[in-house]
C-alpha cells in the first residue's frame, strides 16, 4: 500500500505554492521533506490531510490521518492530560484503550510528570513532543508532521526523532518536515523544496549521488565560474566544468551541498 502526492499543484492567486509535486509515503517508512521559509513545506502537509484544495494532480492517503501542525497543535490552557483526552475523545476511542494508549505514550515521551502541567507552560521540547503523542494517539496509518524539531533543543531533537522512528516501526507512513538539512538523512526518501519546486527528491544516496559536478573546500571563497558558500570556518566550492578552484580540496558532498547546488541551479535555470 502506498499513500502520496502525484504531480500536485497548488495556487494561490498567480502565486504557486507548490508546482508539480510527487512524493510516495509507504507503510513503515520515513519521508523528510527539507526547505527554507516559503518553500511549501506547510502547504504540501495540508494538501495530503486534506485541509488544502489542490490545482491539479492526485492525493491519495488512508482513512486513519495523524496530523501535527508547525504550531504544534497543543491547546495551551489545557494540561498534557487534557489535550490527550481531548484528542482520544474526537477519535471516539473506547475509554480503556485511549487511558492504556495515553499511558504508553506519556511514558514514552517522558511526559508523565507533566501530565498536569498546562501546555503553555511547556518547553519548547516537551510541547513538539505532546503535540506528535497528539497525533498518533488514534494509531494512525499515515502521519504527518509538519516541522516539530523547528526550535527545540539538541536533546529534545534526540527524543522527537527517536519517537518518529518508533512510529514508523509500526507500520505507519511517517512525513516529517523540517528546515534542517541534516535531519534529512534520517528518511528513506529525501524531497527537498524550494519555492514550491522540486530541487532534489530520492533516497538520501540517490539524492547526493546524481549532484552534478564537484565539492571543494577552501578557506577562501572562489570567484568566477564557481560558485561558492561559507560553511562553518571555511568556503564551500562547486565547480560543474571538471576544474579544480585554485588551492581548494576536493571533498565528497552531503546533503547541505546537493540542496545548496540544487537551489543554485534552480535560480539559474539549469
Amino acid at each position: 500500500m502506498t499513500w502520496g502526492l502525484d504531480r500536485i499543484s497548488v495556487d494561490f492567486g498567480t502565486t504557486k505554492a507548490l508546482d508539480s509535486v510527487s512524493l510516495a509515503l509507504k507503510p513503515g517508512e520515513v519521508a523528510v521533506v527539507v526547505g527554507g521559509d516559503g518553500a511549501g513545506k506547510t502547504t504540501l502537509c495540508r494538501s495530503i490531510v486534506g485541509l488544502q484544495p489542490i490545482s491539479s494532480g492526485e492525493v491519495s492517503r488512508p482513512d486513519r490521518v495523524g496530523y501535527q501542525p508547525a504550531s504544534s497543535g497543543v491547546w495551551r490552557d489545557l494540561t498534557v492530560m487534557e489535550n490527550l483526552r481531548l484528542v482520544a475523545g474526537a477519535y471516539r476511542l473506547d475509554s480503556t484503550h485511549a487511558s492504556d494508549r495515553i499511558a504508553e505514550l506519556l511514558e514514552v515521551t517522558r511526559l508523565e510528570e507533566a501530565s498536569n502541567r498546562l501546555g503553555g507552560a511547556l518547553s519548547g521540547g516537551m510541547r513538539q513532543k505532546l503535540g506528535v503523542a497528539m497525533a498518533v494517539l488514534s494509531e494512525p496509518s499515515l502521519l504527518v508532521l509538519d516541522e516539530p524539531t523547528t526550535g527545540v533543543d539538541p536533546v529534545s531533537r534526540l527524543e522527537l526523532w527517536s519517537f518518529i522512528m518508533r512510529s514508523a516501526s509500526e507500520n505507519r507512513a511517517v512525513i516529517v518536515t523540517t528546515t534542517y538539512v541534516d535531519e534529512s538523512r534520517r528518511g528513506r526518501e529525501v524531497l527537498a523544496l524550494d519555492a514550491g519546486r522540486v530541487l532534489a527528491v530520492g533516497t538520501p544516496e540517490e539524492v547526493v549521488n546524481t549532484m552534478p559536478g564537484a565539492i571543494f573546500e577552501s578557506s577562501e571563497p572562489q570567484h568566477g565560474s564557481a560558485r561558492s558558500w561559507r560553511r562553518g570556518s571555511k568556503w564551500r566550492i562547486w565547480v560543474e566544468d571538471g576544474s579544480t578552484p585554485g588551492e581548494a580540496v576536493p571533498t565528497n558532498p552531503d546533503m547541505a551541498d546537493v540542496v545548496t547546488v540544487a537551489a543554485l541551479r534552480n535560480e539559474s535555470g539549469l
